[in-house]
């Protein structure tokens, strides 16, 4: 009785990322166009070129390998399981046995590592600067990321985000420096995961100082259509994460009725939407950093996460 509950739930928190991950890249497009006095794109773009890529034919290569060319599938693949463990609107649900934090960051790391081989495959100039550069931000995001889940888990006392998120709801953990320190750090490390500014203006493809872009230059038709949703569903899973982390409140944690259902749902979109809103207005604040000032912008999550660690064994009530 419990299984025919738990899958549809399980099934309805994967298929609810997928299909809203398009319509959160329109708001930050939308948002930020209006901030630059401009009209902006419609907010369902994003759905629209997807659909128009994928009835597109793609050119390949000559000297592609299969690497190029199963590439696309595994990042939207890791990237799709990676948020679909998160717990958005419910915890304990079918698959929150696996949803671990190191589990998330091993397979984003695994879509980082087979995006990078595939903007080295073909041998362009440009895929070997943006993976090169990929490898440099990932070299201190990664483990920025493991100090984070260690500074969360100090407290939580597990890395298991259902538990995480179930206890954090609760308002017993309290306010703590050590987890705004971990906040912090993790949106650093989601904006450059994410190639925004300033460490990458999604908006543009200049050659010089592009990183996500320069890898997925050569790609076409349907490959680019699945990189594109799987850098969507990126983004909407760091989103995901920040709220199940540090804003659990209206998830349904207990037992799982209709409305306690529904209350969780709605209050998943709003909290997507809000942090939807604040990207952009945060990125319209600053400018487009230099290349060589990206690790040390990255290394001050990695310094954020590491002070966070300290703080919670020096002091328990920190």
């Amino acid at each position: 009785m419990a299984l025919t509950i738990d899958l549809p739930l399980q099934l309805l928190q994967i298929t609810f990322l997928l299909a809203i991950a398009p319509l959160i890249v329109g708001i930050t497009r939308k948002v930020r166009a209006r901030l630059l006095c401009r009209r902006g794109p419609p907010l369902v773009q994003p759905y629209l070129d997807i659909w128009k890529l994928m009835h597109k034919d793609a050119v390949v290569a000559d000297n592609a390998s299969w690497v190029y060319r199963r590439a696309p599938y595994m990042i939207f693949a890791a990237t799709w399981v990676a948020a679909g463990l998160i717990p958005t609107y419910a915890t304990g649900l079918l698959f929150s046995w696996s949803a671990d934090l190191i589990a998330v960051i091993a397979l984003l790391g695994t879509a980082r590592f087979a995006l990078a081989l595939a903007g080295m495959d073909v041998g362009t100039a440009f895929g070997g600067i943006g993976s090169s550069r990929e490898m440099m931000i990932a070299s201190l995001a990664e483990p920025a990321m493991l100090l984070i889940s260690f500074a969360v888990a100090l407290i939580a006392g597990t890395t298991q985000l259902s538990a995480i998120a179930s206890l954090f709801s609760t308002g017993d953990v309290g306010v703590r420096v050590s987890l705004g320190l971990a906040l912090l750090a993790l949106i650093v490390v989601g904006i450059a995961e994410n190639a925004r500014i300033p460490v990458d203006n999604p908006a543009t493809h200049l050659e010089l100082t592009m990183v996500h872009e320069a890898m997925i230059l050569e790609y076409s038709g349907r490959h680019l259509a699945v990189i594109e949703a799987a850098a969507q569903l990126k983004l909407v899973l760091y989103f995901s994460l920040i709220a199940c982390l540090f804003a659990p409140f209206g998830m349904a944690t207990g037992e799982k009725t209709a409305l306690a259902l529904v209350v969780g749902l709605v209050t998943f979109v709003l909290k997507l939407v809000v942090l939807a809103v604040l990207l952009p207005i945060a990125e319209t604040t600053v400018a487009k950093m230099r290349v060589f000032r990206y690790p040390a912008f990255v290394g001050s999550a990695f310094a954020a996460a590491a002070l966070a660690v300290f703080l919670r064994f020096v002091s328990r009530g920190f």
